[in-house]
C-alpha cells in the first residue's frame, strides 16, 4: 500500500510561517499549514528526474529554504535493500524555496544519502549517506571567509567515519548532532579516547567539529531494534524505530 498511500520519512516545522514540512518517500516534499488539513504537494521531480525515494529534509530557520534528500533514482523505499545491496549511486541532495517555487539539484551520485541536519548558524548541512557508513559536510558558505558569502561548488568532505549504517541526524539546542545508528536499544556512555568502546552503538553525539561527546550502547537488547532518529529534547532522548510501533524514551538525568 506504500506506493498509494504513501509513507513520512521526514518531517519539520518551519517556526516563522508554522508550516510542516513532509518529506514523503512516494511523493516528494509536502506542507501543511498552520490549521492542518490535507498535505500539498509541492515538489517531486528536480532536472526533469522525479524522485523515486524522498528520505529527510530540513529547514534553513533564515532562509526558509527546505534541503532534503532524495535517496534514489532507480529504487523506490519498498526495494530499499536492493538499493543497499546492489550499492547504488543515484542519490541526490536538493534544494527546495518555497518563494521561487524552485528546487536545485546540490549534489548527485550519493550512496544512499538518508538523514539531513543543518549547523546552528545554517553555515553547512551534514548528510548522513549510509552505504558508505559516513556523515557528509557540504558548506552552505564560504567557510573561509565571512558567513554571509554563500557558496555555490557543494564538495563534500567527510564530517565522521561510522561502523554501522547512519539513518537521521538531528541537531540539539547546543548544535550538537546526533546520529541514529539503526539498530537499537541504548544506555549512554561519556565517550572516551577510543570513540569505538561499545560493543552495539546505536546513537552517537557529535560536536560541530565532528568529535563524539556521547555514544548510546544497545548492549544486544531488542527494545528498540532498528533505531531511525534520536531526538535530544529537555532531559530526554526520543527514539524512533522503523520496524517498532512505539518511541522510546531516555531520561538524560538518570
Amino acid at each position: 500500500m506504500e506506493p498509494i498511500c504513501g509513507r513520512p520519512l521526514g518531517l519539520k516545522f518551519n517556526k516563522k510561517t508554522c508550516q510542516l514540512y513532509i518529506a514523503d518517500a512516494y511523493f516528494g516534499i509536502l506542507v501543511v499549514g498552520p490549521n492542518g488539513g490535507q498535505a500539498l504537494k509541492l515538489v517531486a521531480s528536480a532536472e526533469g528526474v522525479p524522485f523515486r525515494f524522498t528520505n529527510a529534509l530540513d529547514i534553513d530557520t533564515n532562509t526558509g529554504h527546505v534541503y532534503f534528500t532524495d535517496t534514489s533514482i532507480v529504487f523506490q523505499r519498498r526495494d530499499y535493500l536492493l538499493a543497499l545491496m546492489r550499492g547504488d549511486k543515484t542519490g541526490r541532495l536538493l534544494k527546495y524555496d518555497p518563494h521561487s517555487k524552485k528546487v536545485t539539484v546540490m549534489y548527485k551520485g550519493l550512496a544512499f544519502p538518508n538523514g539531513v541536519a543543518l549547523s546552528k548558524n545554517n553555515s553547512f548541512i551534514l548528510v548522513a549517506e549510509s552505504n558508505t557508513m559516513q556523515i557528509l559536510r557540504f558548506w552552505l558558505h564560504d567557510h573561509n571567509q565571512n558567513i554571509t558569502t554563500r557558496t555555490t561548488s557543494y564538495t563534500p568532505e567527510v564530517f565522521a567515519t561510522l561502523e554501522r549504517f547512519p539513518d537521521n541526524i538531528k541537531r540539539n539546542h547546543k548544535g550538537e548532532f546526533w546520529v541514529a545508528l539503526n539498530s537499537a536499544r541504548g544506555m549512554i556512555k561519556k565517550a572516551d579516547s577510543d570513540p569505538w568502546f561499545t560493543e552495539d552503538p546505536v546513537g552517537i553525539k557529535f560536536d560541530e567539529m565532528g568529535k563524539v561527546v556521547m555514544m548510546l550502547d544497545g548492549k544486544g537488547g531488542g527494545a528498540l531494534e532498528s533505531v531511525s532518529e534520536v531526538e535530544e529534547h529537555g532531559e530526554c532522548l526520543y527514539m524512533g524505530s522503523s520496524i517498532k510501533p512505539y518511541v522510546g524514551i531516555i531520561n538524560l538525568k538518570t
